[in-house]
Formats: C-alpha cells, structure tokens, sequence
C-alpha cells in the first residue's frame, strides 16, 4: 500500500478535517470499521459464542505486536490502561526501605503515581528537571547512587515530543544493574522499537493513541528475567495453567507473561488491534519512523516561518517524534479557532500540542501553518 491507498481508508479525510490529534486518541480507519462489523455480525447472530475467533486474534495481534517492538510474543500481556500495566512493576518487585526510582518532571501521571506511591515503602524518588522540553541522560546519570533500582522514562514525552535516547539509558541501566522500564504509549506507531537492543526490561503502552486502536486495551512487556523477580499480588483464573481444568484450583502460574491476565480481556478491543495492526506492518515502521521524522521537522520549519517557537526548535531531528507543541498564553483562544476550521489539535499545561500521523501530508501541515498566521494576525 503507498500513501494514498492509505488515506483513502480514513473516512476523516473525506470530511475536510484535518486531524493531528493522534497523541490524544486516533481515528478509526476502514481495517477497524471492518473488523467491528465483522465481530458485532458473529456476536448478534452469526457465532455468537466467538471465543475460537478471538483466540486467533488475540495469537496473532501479540505476535504482530512483537514484530513492532522487538519482543517474542510470549514477553506481551494485554491489560486495561498502561497505568494498571506499571502497576504491576511497581507493587510486583521486593521494595526495601532506602530504595530508589529516578522519574522526571515532564512525564504524564501514569508514569510517575505508580511510582509514587510507593514512598509508604520507604522507596526515595530522585525527580529530574527537565530543560526545554529535554530529558537528558546526564541528568539521570548524575543521580544514580548505589540504592537506584529503577528508571522509568517516556519512550516520547507527551507534552514536548522528546524522543529518550533509550539505547544509551539502557546501556546506563544495564552497566548499573538497575531496571529500566519504558512507557512507549507516545512512542509505539511512531517510531522503530527494539525492546531488546535497547535493553528495555519492562514496557507499558496503549492501542488507542498512534495505534489508532480502542480505549480500553493496553499492553506491556516484561523480559524472562524481571518477570522470575515479580511477586504477582493479583490472580485470576486465566494466570494459571490449565485454566480451563476449571474445578481443578491449582495455583501454578503460566509461564509466560501472560499470566498477568488475570480474566477477561478487551476481546473487542483485541479484534480491532489485529486488524490495525496490519497497516503498520504493511506500510513498514521503518518507512512510518521516517515520515513521522520528516513530517514533525517540516511542520517546525514551518510554524518558525510565521513566528511560532515550538519547544523543541533546537533539538536534533532525531530526538523529536511526531508531537510538535508551542506555548501561548491565549493557548484555548487558538484551540477553539482551530476547531471551527475543522483542525484538531490540544491544549495541554498552557500550550497547543499538534500530533499528525505518518498519513499526514506537508499540504495539511501548510494549511494549518497558514491558518494559524492567520488566527494570531487577527487576534
């Protein structure tokens, strides 16, 4: 499929929209509309007991997933939202009284309460400043002592569009022996993943952003090693093996990670994500990788081009991903002039984020350059 064929399965774009809100929540394209249609058919008439057609699904979506992240399918288990994902990290591990976790001031609150709460343990958090919109690696070196257990970081910050330099932070965590977990929800769909030459013990991400899937269907992923050091606090009947030996009780865990599937699962959400998955994998992450790239540096040129500085003007293009943010104190004010020429953007903390996807075009990117010269000429 080349880009056209590709647009031409969002039905948005036939509406005069343009949406770059894919940091937010993404649009429904014909793979997923299909994929409902095909699931509400089975499950109002036509099998309505779908659960065979739901195990293939769900088989081949964690292995289309792990195509994208470098993972064996066996290192992935679905959960509802990546905070609940973390939390299986935090509240697994054996926390001793002096213990620490180094976090940033930039992440968004999944990735840091997790955490957090963990202080009735006794474990110390070393939050860094950020600068600009960066987090950088000697900041987190700085603060490593002996007790740091783990970082946690974003594999692509949501307000700023920073892309973590996860091959050196993993490098870091690796010589230190510390854990290094990686909440790639900003990050999966965007650019190229390898949770293994990373070194990325632990990952946590969402269907609904980039993947242009559900709400209601995260994911994670956790390496052989970190899992054998988990204490799971939290069961189900489908942890254990042999789960349909349903009167059976025997408490052994799977083996693999999904074992921290405790019940039922999205099973639509599921359904959907396979079939979106599809687009990835045929367009290629490498080739989406380098559209992104393209697109979030055109758009900069662009804004600087009518007045606009967007936080991250002065980073290397290799270090921004897809999310291109600029502060205004009149922030709502422009939100609300785009929305009513059918461009979506957010507001976040005081600044416009915009988001547009691989599919995206430089034309669209220019019309909103020009409609944003045009709101703050007027205002």
């Amino acid at each position: 499929m080349n880009l056209n064929d590709i647009r031409g399965l969002f039905p948005h774009l036939k509406t005069g929209q343009i949406y770059f809100n894919h940091a937010a929540i993404g649009p429904w394209c014909s793979l997923a509309l299909n994929r409902i249609n095909e699931y509400a058919a089975q499950r109002s008439g036509a099998k309505i007991e779908n659960y065979p057609f739901f195990l293939k699904w769900n088989s081949d979506a964690k292995e289309k997933l792990g195509r994208i992240l470098g993972a064996a399918s066996d290192r992935i288990a679905w959960v509802d939202n990546v905070s609940n994902g973390l939390n299986i990290l935090a509240q697994g591990l054996d926390w001793k009284p002096g213990d620490r976790i180094i976090l940033n001031d930039l992440e968004f609150p999944s990735n840091i309460y997790p955490f957090l709460n963990l202080k009735s343990h006794g474990v110390e958090i070393d939050l860094i400043k950020s600068n600009n919109g960066v987090v950088d690696i000697a900041e987190i070196s700085k603060v490593i002592t002996p007790k740091t257990k783990l970082v946690s970081i974003s594999l692509v910050q949501f307000l700023s569009g920073y892309q973590a330099d996860v091959d050196l932070i993993g490098r870091l965590c690796k010589e230190r022996g510390i854990i290094f977990c990686v909440d790639a929800i900003q990050g999966a769909g965007v650019i190229e993943i390898n949770v293994n030459s990373s070194q990325i013990d632990f990952l946590a991400g969402g269907t609904q952003k980039w993947l242009m899937s559900s709400q209601g269907l995260s994911y994670i992923f956790i390496t052989e090693e970190l899992q054998s050091r988990i204490n799971q606090k939290n069961v189900g009947w489908t942890s254990v093996n042999n789960s349909w030996n349903l009167l059976d009780y025997d408490l052994s865990l799977k083996p693999g990670a999904d074992k921290f599937q405790n019940g039922t699962v999205n099973a639509l959400g599921v359904a959907i994500f396979d079939a979106m998955l599809d687009l990835f994998l045929e367009f290629g992450m490498e080739n989406i990788d380098k559209k992104i790239s393209a697109n979030t540096s055109f758009f900069i040129e662009k804004l600087l081009q009518i007045g606009i500085q967007p936080v991250l003007k002065n980073v290397a293009a290799n270090r921004r991903a897809g999310i291109v943010t600029f502060k205004d104190e009149k922030a709502l004010e422009i939100f609300d002039e785009l929305e009513k020429r059918k461009i979506h953007a957010a507001v976040r903390e005081g600044m416009i984020r915009f988001a547009p996807h691989f599919y995206n075009t430089e034309e669209e990117i220019e019309r909103v350059a020009d409609e944003l010269r045009i709101i703050l000429v007027g205002r």
